[in-house]
C-alpha cells in the first residue's frame, strides 16, 4: 500500500512543485515505484517531468468530474519507475463543478484508491491555494511536505496552512500528519538564509528536515526542458539535495529496503 505524501503551500513561489517533481523522481531513481499526481491547474508538474499539456487528452480533471479511472489517465515518464497523473487548466473549474457532490472533499482518496497498492508512494503536488482541490488532496494524503522558502517572509501564511491541516485532521482524515518542514532556496552565504533556518527550527524544531534545498542554477532550468534535475544534472547541488530529501522521507517512514530482495517477496 502506498504511502501518499501532499506536498503543499498556498504561498508561491516557495519552491512547492520543484519539489513534487524532484522528490518524486529522486524516489523513481532509488527504484521506489512512484506516482506524481499534479493537483495544481497550472500543470507545472505535467510539464516539469517532459509532457505537452496539448497532447493530454485525459487528465485528473476527468478522474474528478468525469469518473474516469485513475488507471486510464496514468502516463509512463521517462523515469522507469516514475508514473503520472497529468493536470489541465480545466481543473480551475473542478472546485466550482465538484461544490454539490456528496462527499465532495473525498473525491481523490476515492480516485485514488484502486491503484495504491502498484505503488510505493504516491506525491500529490497541491494548488497554490486553500481551496477544496487542495482540502481533496489533504485528505488523500497520509502526510504533508511543507516547503518553506529561505526569505524574510518565510512564515507568512504558514499559520493558515496549519490551521487548514487541523481542520483537515479534525474533521476529515485524523490519520494525515505533517511529514515535515522543508527549508528551499537556501543561499549559505546569506546572514538572512541562515537566520530564517534557525528561526524556523527554533519554531517546529524537529518538524524541519535535515535536508536543505539550496539556490541552484540547475534546479531552476530542469524545467524549462521538462525534466526533473536528475536526468538535467545529475551531478548538480539541486539533484543531490532532493536525492537526500528522498533518502529522509524513506527513513522516516521506515521504506528502506534491499530493492533485490524486494523483487523475490514480489
Amino acid at each position: 500500500m502506498a504511502r501518499s505524501i501532499g506536498v503543499a503551500n498556498q504561498k508561491g513561489g516557495v519552491g512547492k512543485t520543484t519539489t513534487a517533481i524532484n522528490l518524486a523522481a529522486s524516489l523513481a531513481v532509488l527504484e521506489y515505484k512512484t506516482l506524481l499526481v499534479d493537483a495544481d491547474p497550472q500543470a507545472n508538474s505535467t510539464t516539469g517531468v517532459g509532457f505537452d499539456l496539448q497532447n493530454i487528452s485525459l487528465s485528473l480533471y476527468d478522474c474528478l468530474v468525469n469518473n474516469e479511472l485513475a488507471q486510464d489517465v496514468i502516463l509512463k515518464t521517462e523515469i522507469p519507475y516514475l508514473d503520472l497523473i497529468p493536470s489541465h487548466i480545466d481543473l480551475v473549474g473542478a472546485e466550482i463543478e465538484m461544490i454539490n457532490y456528496p462527499n465532495r472533499e473525498n473525491m481523490l482518496k476515492q480516485i485514488l484508491a484502486p491503484i495504491k497498492d502498484k505503488y510505493d508512494v504516491i506525491v500529490i503536488d497541491c494548488s497554490p491555494s486553500l481551496g477544496l482541490i487542495t482540502v481533496n488532496a489533504l485528505v488523500a494524503s497520509d502526510a504533508v511536505i511543507i516547503p518553506v522558502q529561505c526569505e524574510f517572509f518565510a512564515l507568512e501564511g504558514l499559520g493558515k496552512l496549519l490551521n487548514t491541516i487541523k481542520i483537515v485532521q479534525s474533521r476529515l482524515n485524523p490519520e494525515l500528519k505533517i511529514e515535515g518542514i522543508l527549508m528551499t532556496m537556501y543561499d549559505g552565504r546569506l546572514r538572512l538564509s541562515n537566520q530564517v533556518v534557525s528561526e524556523v527550527r527554533r519554531h517546529f524544531e524537529e518538524l524541519v528536515f535535515d535536508t536543505i534545498v539550496h539556490r541552484n542554477t540547475r534546479l531552476s532550468e530542469a524545467p524549462s526542458v521538462g525534466k526533473p534535475v536528475i536526468l538535467y544534472d545529475a551531478a548538480s547541488k539541486g539533484s543531490t539535495n532532493y536525492l537526500n530529501l528522498a533518502k529522509e522521507v524513506l527513513q522516516k517512514n521506515n521504506l528502506t529496503r534491499i530493492r533485490e530482495e524486494d523483487r523475490y517477496i514480489e
